[in-house]
């Protein structure tokens, strides 16, 4: 484990001890003083030391985040991710809003979503041009852009492949919020041209049976699953003592 991975993982604990800074996305979408808020930051973290920061290969360097359904606390889940890893300094990190039905990154982050995803998959322009720098150093946001009527008929189309080759050439990290698995074929088109998918599930909603669906579906589109997130869990007992046993 890098130097720098330790002395991040020492700053997040001490974040989810107090607040989250007020310009987190994961504060600005669930309120600092929320416990579900600290808990989406230490388990960013634990995604970021499982997946991003392995001992002995190559990390994925393009990840799809999508929940089973919709309302499973996937972009939010996403963007802790996205801080959490641009915070470590290991490179350049955009996050991709590439749910176009239901767009909420732009809002937690406090920009607007007119221009973005949608005009790069339309225009000639470089692929960063239509991202953003956010707050944080090294952190990007490429929202989904205006909403056109067929935008999200353009994630079918070879001008996607293109750009996400470009994302990876011009970008350490690619994180993309994609749409909910059991409404949308757009999670597993994305997850075609990435290095895996994490699966968010809500706790004390998602249906088994709904979940084992999804992973048969990006199984057989051979799509990996890096990981899954089992969000919004709530605790019988104090989650410091929980955490102590």
């Amino acid at each position: 484990m890098s130097r720098n991975f330790e002395l991040m993982q020492q700053i997040e604990s001490e974040r989810s001890e107090s607040t989250l800074p007020a310009s987190s996305a994961v504060a600005r979408s669930g309120q600092s003083a929320n416990p579900a808020t600290r808990w989406a930051s230490e388990e960013a973290l634990r995604l970021v030391q499982q997946i991003f920061i392995p001992q002995t290969q190559e990390p994925p360097r393009v990840v799809v985040f999508a929940g089973i359904d919709h309302g499973n606390g996937c972009s939010q889940i996403c963007a802790a991710v996205a801080e959490t890893l641009a915070s470590n300094e290991r490179g350049r990190v955009c996050l991709v809003e590439a749910n176009f039905r239901t767009p909420a990154l732009p809002g937690m982050f406090g920009v607007t979503n007119h221009f973005g995803l949608t005009e790069a998959l339309l225009r000639d322009a470089p692929v960063e041009t239509f991202a953003r720098p956010l707050h944080q150093e090294n952190l990007w946001l490429l929202s989904s852009g205006s909403m056109a009527v067929d935008s999200p008929n353009l994630l079918a189309s070879d001008q996607l492949r293109s750009r996400i080759t470009e994302l990876r050439e011009q970008f350490d990290f690619v994180i993309i919020d994609a749409p909910p698995l059991t409404r949308y074929s757009d999670a597993v088109v994305l997850g075609q041209l990435s290095n895996g998918l994490v699966l968010v599930i809500e706790a004390n909603s998602t249906r088994r049976e709904a979940a084992a669906a999804a992973a048969d579906s990006l199984r057989s589109a051979k799509v990996p699953i890096l990981a899954a997130v089992l969000n919004k869990r709530t605790f019988p007992i104090p989650e410091k003592i929980y955490k102590m046993l």
